[in-house]
């Protein structure tokens, strides 16, 4: 029993470091992921309200002209893909192609977040469960210095990972919010390009 207990100590001791470099890597990323969303915020405020304006006198009859009040450049997953479903507005299998690809397109973009939401506090813990093993063994052979540093690291890492998953988390909720709002007004245009094709 000892030499198993010994056998997972040692792993667990050895996982330390790379926890420790995958916090560091997951903390960095965090801001990194800060920083894109401010500016995706951005791209969205100019676009949101230029959106809305034009859908709500949107009709069968002038949904062609959609495409003029558009920016013809933009970074905006929404306005790219409103450009492509006006582009193909002949076909309906490419519109609903355009449209599962949007979905796609957006779940690629919350994969950040979402790895941040799950992994940062799952890191966390595990870099606040390893050192707690060699602090314990420090307090009982009164080696304060040992259990301070080792506590040291556990605290530290919890505020990392949590960190990072409080980061992921924010961004996904708004995100979602943003991208669901962007289907809609997505359906709504595949909805009126097909009303515009029925026969009277």
């Amino acid at each position: 029993m000892n030499t198993i207990s010994d056998i997972m100590f040692w792993i667990s001791t050895g996982l330390l470091v790379p926890v420790v470099v995958l916090l560091i890597a997951l903390f960095f990323r965090a801001l990194l992921l800060v920083g894109s969303f401010f500016g995706q915020y951005l791209a969205i405020r100019k676009t949101d309200k230029l959106i809305r304006e034009a859908l709500e006198v949107l009709t069968p009859e002038n949904v062609g002209q959609l495409a003029e009040k558009l920016p013809a450049k933009s970074t905006s997953l929404v306005v790219i893909y409103m450009h492509r479903i006006l582009d193909a507005q002949t076909s309906r299998a490419q519109v609903q192609r355009l449209l599962a690809n949007f979905e796609i397109a957006a779940d690629k973009d919350l994969a950040v977040s979402k790895t941040l939401t799950k992994l940062g506090p799952i890191l966390g813990l595990m870099g606040t469960l390893i050192p707690m093993g060699p602090a314990l063994v420090g307090l009982s052979t009164g080696d304060i210095a040992s259990m301070a540093y080792n506590m040291q690291v556990a605290f530290a890492t919890t505020v990392i990972g949590l960190f990072a998953g409080a980061i992921g988390f924010l961004t996904q909720q708004v995100k979602q919010r943003w991208y669901l709002q962007d289907l809609t007004n997505l359906d709504f245009l595949a909805e009126l390009l097909t009303e515009k094709k029925k026969p009277e």
